[in-house]
């Protein structure tokens, strides 16, 4: 077994475009990551870093975070079509699940126990951003409008926290949730420097947090305290979520390398406990 919290890349260098997002695992511990090879694809990496192509999909759609349901289901957010897809993952048949025009671009997505979607959008050359929410019927309902540049997001392992940052401004948000309403918004930490992109939390509540252009990945405590940083080989990572067998591996996803990097936890991944039920 790994050393936990010592990076090694995973993957090759340059199988994915810097476009490389999502990522998520299915039940089996496969990874799944978007531009796979080139754009408008998603790849599978098996546990033992066996990369393939697993989609194609519509020219008119480019994906970025990626998120499973309770039924095994894929999502992604694509963020060229202002559309969140689904994805049968026995068929392989992609369908738009929600669309909203007014979306500047689904980023990041985040999902609820109760399959409740909720997705990042910000607006890049305005460094300005909105929060919606996706309920199980595809309806989308707008959270919050006038944000920063808004991108990772993620649900606290009670269901009762939604963490979001804004990657230009530094912040790192957390609200109150409940019944898919957002309330008391606080500043659960500002960072110094650099930037930041995707987000997931661990079964005891910490968040961890990727630092873009620092080529770390930060673990906060619920407080928003940073307990360690991992040193990644990349400096470029986008996101990160975790799989493995027992719910203690982490995958980063590295844009300057194309690849994918790993390390071992010492606590499960929230959504991977989720999907043992």
């Amino acid at each position: 077994m790994s050393e936990a919290y010592v990076s090694r890349v995973f993957t090759e260098r340059g199988g994915f475009t810097r476009g490389i997002e999502g990522p998520g695992c299915d039940g089996d511990g496969n990874l799944y990551a978007v531009n796979f090879e080139r754009e408008h694809t998603i790849g599978r990496v098996t546990p033992d870093g066996e990369c393939s192509l697993f989609l194609e999909l519509p020219e008119s759609s480019t994906g970025n975070g990626i998120r499973f349901d309770s039924a095994g289901r894929m999502y992604i957010a694509d963020y060229t079509g202002h559309n969140v897809l689904r994805v049968d993952m026995s068929t392989r048949q992609i369908e738009v699940f929600a669309h909203e025009p007014s979306m500047n671009q689904p980023n990041d997505i985040a999902i609820g126990a109760d399959d409740v979607i909720y997705a990042s959008d910000p607006n890049w050359s305005a460094s300005t951003g909105q929060m919606w929410r996706v309920e199980t019927d595809g309806s989308v309902h707008l959270l919050e409008a006038d944000m920063g540049t808004t991108n990772g997001i993620e649900v606290s392992p009670g269901e009762d926290l939604l963490y979001v940052n804004e990657s230009n401004q530094k912040n790192v948000w957390v609200y109150d949730l409940q019944a898919g309403a957002v309330t008391n918004k606080r500043l659960l930490i500002q960072f110094p420097d650099f930037s930041m992109d995707g987000m997931r939390c661990d079964v005891e509540g910490n968040l961890y947090v990727t630092r873009h252009g620092k080529g770390t990945v930060a673990k906060l405590s619920p407080a928003g305290d940073v307990l360690l940083e991992v040193e990644l080989t990349g400096k470029l990572p986008s996101n990160i979520a975790f799989g493995g067998p027992d719910g203690c591996t982490a995958y980063v996803m590295l844009q300057d390398e194309g690849n994918v990097e790993t390390f071992r936890v010492d606590a499960p991944g929230r959504e991977w406990q989720l999907a043992q039920r």
